[in-house]
């Protein structure tokens, strides 16, 4: 059975970490930042952990981790 390919663009999207989960980058941080909030701008800028439902999903497109 031939290596399965992993997802390049999430590739690059998506870091797994040592415990096996999934972290990731948030997203609406990139263009029309006049419009949001300081608030709103500071919280975009960290990371966060993706959520258990999109696990199984991340699973399968970073078969290698």
């Amino acid at each position: 059975m031939p290596k399965m390919k992993t997802h390049k663009g999430t590739r690059k999207r998506v870091k797994t970490t040592a415990n096996g989960k999934f972290k990731r980058y948030y997203a609406y941080s990139n263009h029309l930042a006049t419009s949001k909030t300081p608030k709103r701008k500071r919280k975009l800028r960290g990371s966060t952990l993706a959520d258990k439902s999109v696990e199984t999903r991340m699973r399968r497109l970073l078969p290698y981790g």
